[in-house]
């Protein structure tokens, strides 16, 4: 059953108590090198991927230097990352193009973001959130998970729960809500073992097997 209206409110304003400035895991030092970041992170940990980037953005953190650097030699800093082949090929696709068709600039849109290779509807969103503060829901496996299990958004498929959460989450807490959701995903809300103890939306989770 889908949570109450006055429970969703209260629910992002435990989030927020709990951490008032949320922001990704992943480390970043330009809008280019986030879009890589999210890009190499799919199907892979945020720190597997900070690590790999740690050097290689501080030789490749403009889509001319990363087309200068080239897939081989790119691929000896990601090799560590699942699917780093296809992932690296995407790399110099997309900064060929962002030098081609953008000015060497990340498009502020999900259209242009999602025509670039390798970045679909969920890394779109995550570069829209947080590089242009847009309030976008990027719906991965833990929010999918925190939106079902507690009641929040309900939804079937990812895009569902991302309808879902854009209807559902106040305009108050929007622009946040998908860091604050990962974050409890991942730290607390875990598939096999969620940590209910102690979690700021204990009271407001309708998960039916909630731990003490």
């Amino acid at each position: 059953m889908p949570m109450t209206a006055p429970n969703v409110h209260k629910f992002f304003e435990k989030l927020r108590e709990e951490n008032p400035h949320p922001k990704s895991d992943l480390e970043y030092t330009n809008t280019f090198t986030l879009l890589v970041a999210v890009v190499l992170s799919a199907q892979a940990t945020d720190a597997g991927v900070n690590k790999a980037t740690k050097d290689l953005f501080k030789i490749a953190d403009t889509p001319q230097k990363m087309q200068d650097l080239g897939l081989e030699k790119l691929k000896t800093y990601i090799k560590t990352i699942g699917l780093y082949n296809t992932k690296a090929e995407n790399v110099i696709k997309l900064s060929e193009k962002l030098i081609n068709e953008h000015e060497s600039q990340v498009p502020d849109t999900r259209d242009a973001l999602t025509a670039l290779p390798g970045v679909g509807r969920k890394t779109a969103n995550v570069v829209l959130n947080v590089a242009f503060g847009q309030p976008t829901m990027a719906v991965d496996t833990h929010i999918f998970r925190v939106a079902n299990r507690t009641g929040l958004a309900p939804g079937k498929t990812p895009e569902a729960v991302e309808k879902a959460l854009v209807k559902t989450v106040p305009e108050e807490f929007a622009l946040h809500a998908h860091h604050w959701l990962i974050l409890l995903g991942r730290y607390r809300c875990k598939a096999r073992k969620p940590e209910c103890s102690g979690c700021p939306v204990y009271d407001f989770c309708r998960f039916d097997q909630k731990t003490f």
